[in-house]
């Protein structure tokens, strides 16, 4: 895709057009630009919010996951409980069930269970 392709998209995001800023998001999580996916979260766009989850659990970025769990994206929350559960953090899981988190209540519950 050339830097013209880009441009037209991103003019086509900013003009409301939901399918081309759900492109732009798939471009950028391709290209691993979170700057770009930050743009389009800021505007609203759910899948690029998605991709950057995707993007954060895979490099265990946990100050991006807590940025967009408190944005409300429930995959950044699952990748977040699943990344405390693994290194046993109750204190995380705890805050990610009590926000109503259904795998950190689980990996929560299985976490004490091994622990106790």
């Amino acid at each position: 895709m050339t830097g013209t392709d880009l441009a037209t998209l991103r003019r086509l995001a900013e003009d409301g057009n939901e399918e081309a800023a759900d492109r732009l998001a798939d471009l950028a999580a391709e290209r691993g630009d979170v700057e770009e996916l930050m743009h389009l979260i800021d505007a609203g766009n759910e899948l690029a919010a998605d991709r950057l989850a995707d993007i954060a659990g895979e490099q265990r970025d946990i100050a991006t996951l807590n940025y967009l769990v408190d944005a409300g994206n429930e995959l950044a929350a699952d990748r977040l409980a699943g990344i405390a559960g693994e290194q046993g953090d109750i204190e995380t899981l705890s805050r990610l069930a009590d926000e109503g988190n259904d795998t950190a209540a689980t990996l929560l519950s299985r976490t004490i269970s091994e622990s106790g």
